[in-house]
């Protein structure tokens, strides 16, 4: 991962005579490359692969910037947000620079995973104002939730995997399954996550996406199974500051309607059905990617 770093970083320094952009770009959150590690391991004789993985590592970065920003963030992944050190202003700006040096170094790339990547990024900007419109209100459309997080999450994940396929010269069909049942599997278990874990393990508070008027999908299907007053009471909740007693309610009404085992359920089928679609490739590491998050304990 040095080795993206380093690309990523020359990419910056390319329009930056001045240093100012690269030492503000040192701040950015680096995250852990999920999308590169794919890229690297599905494309790996091609001489383009490292290049693909530093172009999409800088638009992921970019779009974690801008949604910071949209979120009212002040950490990420427990630590201080760049928004919250440097404004908002700098936070949307060096987003739009990070996307711009991404997409003029994407233009280099052979045509076919140049689209394929810019189409993800479209669905993504799409994905990220439909997050913001179901934050109005109480959304109880599951539908609506999938499509949203496909676009918001998993585009950008199955645009990775499919163009590093394509520059393999692979059926990049096959790895785009992969990469778009990875991604919403993904945002499942963050969905899960935020929910039975605690703050020190979230680098965040627990509870926090409905807080933000998020209804995942475990919302969703305990609302499902709720009566109709508890119906009532959990959009009470919803958007509020919850304290202890609060926070009991809504993971006992969790427990007793099977609403975290449903959707770890959910993600699991669609974990197992992306390795399906790629087992004849016997590629190191894809199946451990998938692995490693649903067969945990929650």
């Amino acid at each position: 991962m040095e080795r993206i770093s380093a690309i990523m970083d020359s990419f910056v320094a390319s329009l930056d005579e001045g240093g100012e952009i690269e030492n503000l770009y040192k701040s950015v959150p680096k995250g852990k490359r999920l999308r590169a590690k794919l890229i690297l391991k599905i494309a790996k004789t091609s001489h383009e692969a490292p290049k693909l993985a530093a172009i999409i590592e800088m638009i992921h970065a970019a779009s974690l910037l801008h949604d910071d920003v949209i979120d009212d963030a002040n950490t990420r992944r427990g630590e201080e947000s760049f928004n919250a050190k440097f404004g908002n202003k700098s936070a949307i700006m060096m987003g739009d620079i990070l996307y711009s040096v991404a997409f003029s170094q994407l233009t280099k790339l052979p045509s076919s995973a140049a689209m394929c990547v810019s189409n993800a990024v479209a669905l993504l900007s799409a994905g990220e104002l439909m997050d913001v419109q179901l934050s109005d209100s109480f959304n109880t459309d599951k539908d609506k939730y999938m499509d949203m997080i496909y676009r918001k999450t998993a585009s950008l994940i199955e645009a990775s995997a499919k163009s590093a396929a394509i520059l393999e010269g692979l059926n990049s069909e096959d790895f785009a399954l992969y990469g778009k049942n990875l991604g919403i599997a993904f945002q499942i278990i963050d969905d899960v996550l935020d929910i039975v874990s605690d703050e020190k393990t979230l680098g965040k508070p627990a509870l926090h996406d409905f807080k933000e008027g998020k209804v995942t999908l475990p919302y969703l299907y305990l609302y499902e199974k709720c009566s109709q007053k508890e119906r009532e009471e959990l959009k009470l909740l919803y958007k509020k500051e919850l304290n202890a007693q609060d926070r009991v309610w809504i993971k006992e009404k969790m427990s007793r309607y099977g609403a975290i085992e449903r959707s770890v359920k959910e993600a699991k089928e669609l974990g197992y059905e992306a390795l399906g679609a790629i087992e004849k490739y016997k590629i190191d590491g894809l199946k451990e990617i998938i692995t490693q998050m649903i067969e945990r304990d929650f």
